[in-house]
């Protein structure tokens, strides 16, 4: 069961949401509240896989309660969810720790079948959305002081993660690179460890930061490329 909790100023939509989910078989909502300060209350106290997390909130807002959640080694992860399609909100989300973004016009089967991901280890890293990212990060100055995190990553991992960083699945990754999936998992977990990120949303991040990925880069020429 997917232990679930919401997150939002709006009892409408956390009803909305909870009926749909409690719906399922596999998960149930087990908490809710109406701002990030109070939230970060519920999901000490209930310790859910997944929280499912407004974004402009009253008081502490969604990003600031997500920091605040990974700062403190929650294993919870959040998914943010709001109605403004913003690319400062992405970014900031995500780099707070989000799993993933999702608007809260999406169809039902979306949300679920984001949170199963999620729940399972998983990000929501759409093809899309990093393209928008990785346009946005070559605006912003370009985090040389962070390049040595990258110095025990091997050849083939960095080749993974350019991929990963462009936003393809795990599945058209091991295509590329001519590997099996299973393979391309193992070099993502590994990469995860090195890098000390709790998941492929933030290697994502940590690439974007280092200029790893490019805006006009091709993908499939990460392979065999030294970084």
């Amino acid at each position: 069961m997917i232990r679930i909790v919401l997150v939002d100023d709006q009892e409408l939509v956390r009803s909305g949401f909870a009926a749909i989910l409690d719906a399922q078989d596999d998960m149930g909502v087990v908490g809710e509240a109406r701002d990030g300060a109070s939230g970060l209350d519920v999901i000490r106290s209930e310790q859910p896989d997944v929280v499912l997390m407004d974004i402009r909130m009253p008081g502490m807002d969604g990003i600031a309660a997500t920091h605040a959640l990974v700062s403190e080694g929650c294993a919870a992860r959040v998914i943010i969810l709001t109605t403004f399609d913003l690319d400062d909100y992405v970014y900031q989300a995500l780099s707070a720790g989000a799993s993933g973004f999702l608007l809260k016009d999406m169809p039902r089967h979306r949300l679920i079948d984001a949170i199963r991901l999620v729940a399972g280890g998983d990000a929501l890293v759409a093809p899309s959305l990093t393209r928008r990212l990785i346009e946005a990060y070559v605006r912003r100055p370009v985090q040389t002081d962070r390049l040595h995190r990258f110095e025990g990553i091997s050849s083939r991992e960095m080749d993974v993660l350019r991929l990963l960083a462009a936003g393809l699945s795990n599945g058209e990754i091991a295509d590329r690179l001519f590997i099996a999936e299973t393979t391309v998992k193992s070099h993502v977990a590994h990469i995860l460890t090195k890098l000390n990120l709790r998941d492929r949303v933030q290697a994502v991040i940590a690439a974007y930061e280092c200029r790893l990925v490019g805006p006009t880069a091709d993908p499939t020429e990460a392979q065999g490329r030294d970084w």
